[in-house]
């Protein structure tokens, strides 16, 4: 199966003790799954291919390292996955961001897709494709079609919680994606909630009901 890494850092485990509990505020609850998105980035981020670049330092000429051609794109599935956007932003300013909009049908269950706007030369970068919850596994497999689909070759799956359905259901369908979360939930219950999980991500970042 293909990279599956937990990002426990103690800074990680505590803003997201936080993010749980129900009584957090949406402007709390906003600025923390930024925080840990931010947090998580600096540990995705550690395989870009670094290149030598001669600079000159008030002392001297010389040698040194700097980050090489391979852009980034962060994709978030709407919605809860554009409360993780800014966050990475702050670590790679240049990053194009694209969108993946999926809704949940109400008879089937099923996430069915009614949006998708990419950087036109997305084959050309490393996606990030983002979403706080990675549930069923359902619209990240659908997404990570999708983004397959127009060429992008070199897609990280960033997400805060996931269940091992989910985990195990996206590495089955793209074995390829390297898959990076703040948490390892114990199970999904029988409406498809995280559990302990934190509730409607969505819902909770846009104080929606």
């Amino acid at each position: 199966m293909g990279h599956f890494q937990v990002i426990s850092h103690p800074l990680i485990q505590h803003k997201l003790s936080i993010l749980r509990r129900k009584d957090t505020s949406t402007k709390d609850f906003r600025e923390l799954v930024n925080e840990i998105a931010m947090l998580m980035g600096y540990e995705v981020l550690r395989d870009l291919p670094v290149e030598d670049v001669e600079i000159e330092t008030p002392i001297t000429k010389t040698v040194q390292k700097q980050i090489a051609g391979k852009k980034l794109a962060i994709v978030p599935i709407l919605r809860a996955g554009i409360g993780m956007v800014d966050g990475l932003l702050s670590l790679t300013p240049a990053a194009k961001v694209g969108h993946i909009g999926m809704y949940r049908d109400e008879e089937t269950l099923q996430p069915v897709e009614y949006l998708v706007k990419l950087p036109e030369d997305i084959d050309q970068r490393v996606v990030l494709c983002v979403d706080p919850m990675l549930a069923t596994g359902g619209s990240a497999v659908l997404a990570v079609d999708s983004l397959k689909k127009r060429g992008a070759t070199s897609i990280k799956f960033v997400g805060l919680v996931a269940a091992p359905e989910g985990v195990e259901m996206l590495q089955k369908a793209h074995p390829d994606v390297e898959i990076y979360v703040a948490a390892l939930d114990e199970k999904l219950n029988e409406n498809g909630y995280i559990v302990p999980g934190l509730g409607d991500a969505g819902d909770r970042l846009f104080g929606t009901k």
